[in-house]
């Protein structure tokens, strides 16, 4: 075997090894909450050692901030939300009411895999000023998403011309927040559908003329 096959065997391996401690971490975090879930659980899930653990994401902190990073993006490739296709492809939309179409279709499917881990997130933050102190708090970086889009949804034919880029944002920032994704979807039922029909024609009322 040539030595490129080895690395790519061994890359490939590798990295199975990640998805694997990273799919069981979501696991037992959303079902018992990160405080009360160790390193051990997780590497019992995930059927690795954890010396494994260790040595892939040095502790438990740094395990949550790189399972939320991925579960935002939907992949480990380091590609931020605003230059993924769905995102680009949204905002490239020729009209307001295309745009927010592809838009909620896009920011669904994120929310679907994100609201999960919000709770978890808020929660570890909460016990855990350390775990905290792993994001920005000046800016949400979610605000800075919908506030881009909003500034090109603004400028396109068929918005509201009375609504300015900071209010079609927050109408972005409240609307398609995970929070309310939660509520909605999985304390009250509506299926994925639903909400993103609900969604859309909510801020096309908002945001885009008759």
């Amino acid at each position: 075997m040539s030595d490129v096959k080895r690395v790519s065997k061994r890359a490939q391996k590798a990295a199975e090894t990640r998805r694997r401690i990273l799919q069981a971490a979501l696991e037992l975090f959303v079902r018992d909450g990160y405080g009360a879930t160790n390193l051990q659980d997780i590497a019992t899930n995930a059927g690795v050692a954890v010396q494994t653990i260790y040595f892939v994401f040095g502790n438990k902190r740094a395990l949550l901030k790189e399972l939320v990073d991925v579960t935002i993006a939907g992949d480990d490739e380091p590609v931020a939300t605003m230059d993924r296709p769905w995102y680009t492809g949204a905002l490239a939309a020729g009209t307001a009411q295309d745009m927010l179409r592809a838009y909620v279709t896009g920011t669904t499917t994120v929310l679907e895999r994100v609201a999960p881990i919000g709770k978890v997130l808020d929660g570890a933050c909460a016990s855990d000023p350390e775990v905290a102190a792993l994001w920005p708090q000046d800016v949400d970086p979610r605000y800075v998403v919908q506030q881009r889009a909003a500034k090109a949804l603004v400028g396109k034919p068929g918005a509201r011309a009375e609504v300015s880029a900071e209010e079609a944002a927050d109408l972005l920032y409240g609307l398609l927040s995970p929070e309310l994704y939660l509520l909605l979807v999985q304390e009250r039922g509506w299926p994925r559908e639903r909400w993103e029909r609900w969604a859309g024609q909510t801020l096309r009322a908002q945001l885009c003329s008759d």
